[in-house]
């Protein structure tokens, strides 16, 4: 009896006829017939497809529309009955007897967006019961591991999301938020339209990270990258230089240290104690408890949401990134680091490919989630291979062209002192920023002071008091200024 009752209702489920309305799909294609110049662009407007048609001959004959649209055809009764004619569909539609009807059940074209509408509305339930149904079928299915079939259902639910955009903003509104911001700018006296990086000289560049904005940090191993990413995650969680004066949540994933490691290594840089020294036991219990104590307080109250879940898959990724903004709010997300990465559906197409479609995932995240992302990066050897100065290039970016093509701004990070033949080799603390990708301000070079031993980059004091010899803006003229 119990498998009776549940065969029952799986085929009541299946006979169910999906979510649709005639009258709406003719109310819209008799619009379009009545008055084509404004329909048509209020469907393309709320980007209506053949797809968003559930019956066949409606498909067919806004398919056609479409065509006649992008072709420049003048569209009525006459020219879209002809058109399908020519192309062997009329009868598949009905025949010219129903392209008549649809003008005749439409009493005005003046309703055409409510039409629209209720089409739209339908075919996004439509496009819900296909995601249910096919994440529904990979549960039963899929090899893959339960957390990854849940980011990929995630993704394809964000999918339909990001194709309901039909809102046009507001010239005048977009106008009005301009000159708020400019205000704000004027009464603060300080430009920076993102979050701070805590670093003086590199906000000046960089004028903060911005929403929506991927920005990567590349580097030779061993130069310090990961060190700069925790500082300037510190810098945001804690406040330093905000001009708001306040913390804000920040988003880890450490694809290559643990966190005991990771949280180790930001107490010992703030507290400015050796880690080496400290787990070799060389430090004075006495001299440094109290500083890590001080640090932990501090950290502690640090807004920071740490992910070292090894080996991601950059749609898993994006999930946990979807989950964690939710939850938190978090403003900021720092990945360590990109070729760490992989992607399932990409790996067998080469690395070329798979690092060109994670690339293409991370700025998609920041544009979703509307915050800046922080991507490490590995170098190639070229650097080394091409002179003694091991001056890195964009065209070094490892594995894939698609990095520098996708990144808001690429900073490229060196330390003279590991090249002998630098004329700055002798001066251990200088580390060089070189921000090599601006897309929406200047480029140029940022000197900061890095101490190895406690792994922390701090202003360095020269460049600070005379922006000029720490930040070379290079074409900053050509942007409209440097500041």
């Amino acid at each position: 009896m119990a498998n009776e009752a549940v065969s029952s209702v799986t085929a009541a489920r299946t006979e169910r006829i999906p979510p649709h309305s005639e009258e709406a799909e003719m109310g819209v294609l008799g619009s379009i017939l009545l008055d084509a110049a404004r329909v048509m662009d209020l469907c393309i407007e709320q980007q209506l497809s053949p797809d968003s048609f559930y019956l066949s001959a409606h498909r067919l004959i806004y398919e056609t529309m479409l065509e006649m649209v992008n072709q420049g055809a003048a569209i009525d009764l006459l020219t879209v009955t002809d058109r399908l004619r020519a192309a062997g569909k009329l009868d598949a539609v009905g025949g010219s007897l129903y392209l008549d009807r649809l003008v005749d059940s439409t009493p005005t074209a003046a309703h055409a967006e409510y039409y629209i509408d209720i089409v739209r509305q339908k075919h996004l339930l439509r496009c819900i019961i296909a995601c249910a149904r096919e994440a529904e079928s990979a549960c039963f299915e899929s090899d893959e591991s339960a957390d990854l079939v849940l980011s990929k259902v995630e993704q394809s639910f964000m999918d339909i999301t990001e194709r309901q955009h039909g809102f046009v903003a507001s010239w005048p509104e977009a106008i009005k938020k301009t000159m708020e911001h400019i205000e704000r700018i004027l009464s603060s006296r300080r430009g920076l339209t993102g979050l701070s990086t805590g670093f003086i000289n590199l906000d000046r560049i960089l004028q903060g990270l911005r929403p929506g904005e991927m920005i990567v940090l590349a580097a030779r191993p061993s130069m310090g990258k990961t060190s700069l990413a925790m500082n300037i995650a510190e810098h945001v969680a804690l406040g330093h230089n905000d001009p708001d004066r306040r913390g804000h949540p920040v988003g880890v994933f450490s694809l290559e240290m643990s966190h005991e490691a990771l949280v180790l290594r930001m107490l010992c840089s703030h507290a400015r104690v050796s880690a080496h020294k400290l787990a070799e036991g060389y430090v004075s219990s006495a001299e440094f408890h109290g500083k890590l104590t001080q640090a932990a307080s501090i950290l502690s109250k640090a807004p920071i949401f740490l992910d070292d879940t090894g080996g991601l898959d950059i749609m898993e990724l994006r999930a946990r990134a979807r989950r964690m903004k939710k939850k938190h709010n978090i403003e900021l997300i720092v990945v360590d680091y990109l070729q760490l990465l992989h992607s399932k559906e990409y790996a067998k197409q080469g690395k070329q490919i798979e690092t060109a479609h994670i690339s293409g995932n991370l700025k998609a995240m920041a544009k979703e989630l509307r915050i800046p992302v922080l991507v490490l990066s590995q170098l190639s050897r070229a650097p080394d291979q091409r002179d003694k100065l091991g001056k890195p290039k964009l065209s070094d970016l490892r594995d894939s062209g698609a990095i520098e093509q996708d990144a808001d701004v690429v900073c490229m990070l060196r330390r003279p002192c590991k090249y002998p033949d630098d004329e700055a080799a002798e001066d251990e603390t200088l580390a060089i920023v070189d921000v090599a990708k601006h897309r929406n301000g200047p480029t140029g070079e940022v000197e900061l002071n890095f101490f190895e031993e406690f792994t922390r980059f701090e202003d360095r004091l020269r460049g600070v008091d005379d922006l000029g010899s720490a930040a070379h803006f290079n074409g900053a003229q050509d942007n409209g200024g440097a500041e």
